[in-house]
């Protein structure tokens, strides 16, 4: 008989072999994502604990995504805030999760600066987490935000001194997109964008 929480562990330890293997790949960043994405499709199609529902992972056939855009491959210079006081981010319905404000990220996109805010989980070890809205939100991506980091999860995309990977070209949807089972944090108002972020996941039929 197959145990459920042996299932969680075992697909975490996948989700962080994955982004273990993509923080390694030095082959040109469309080749990376290929790889990653169909990684990523054959769990979310198969594993006891993918976030599709078990109804539907037979007629699963991959997660929707933009073309790889290098002019997203981007890294953002952590700034840090040690006196950020703890705080609880929106979620996707009822429940909490206690998050502590680290910093944020600055960036460029198309000459336009921009910044992230960047949460700490507090829960046992902890984890960098970067949710964001653009203005794809909502259209072609989810109302509630995709995520860039959840480290507590292995979604960890490296760093190098001061500097964090934004790669938005891995840029994901939240487990409640797929099954509104599960509660999600999502972005708060300060991780809105105004402008459109075309890379990583995108919805197959625009919804809320």
């Amino acid at each position: 008989m197959s145990s459920e929480h042996l299932d969680l562990a075992d697909y975490r330890r996948r989700v962080f072999a994955m982004y273990d293997a993509l923080r390694h790949d030095t082959r040109p960043g469309p080749m990376r994502a290929v790889a990653f994405r169909s990684a990523k499709d054959r769990l979310f199609g198969s594993h006891p604990q993918s976030p599709v529902p078990a109804d539907d992972r037979t007629s699963f056939r991959g997660l929707a995504y933009w073309r790889y855009d290098a002019d997203l491959a981007l890294r953002g210079r952590f700034e840090p805030d040690a006196d950020a006081p703890g705080t609880e981010l929106p979620r996707s319905r009822e429940g909490s999760m206690g998050f502590r404000r680290i910093g944020q990220v600055a960036f460029e996109v198309d000459g336009t600066e921009l910044a992230l805010g960047v949460f700490w989980i507090e829960g046992y070890a902890g984890g960098v987490f970067i949710p964001f809205r653009d203005a794809t939100s909502g259209t072609e991506t989810y109302g509630g935000g995709r995520y860039l980091w959840d480290s507590i999860k292995g979604a960890d995309l490296g760093s190098e001194d001061d500097e964090l990977i934004l790669d938005f070209n891995f840029a994901y949807h939240p487990s409640c997109v797929y099954d509104p089972r599960w509660s999600c944090p999502l972005a708060p108002p300060e991780n809105r964008l105004a402008l459109p972020i075309p890379a990583g996941e995108r919805l197959t039929t625009p919804h809320e």
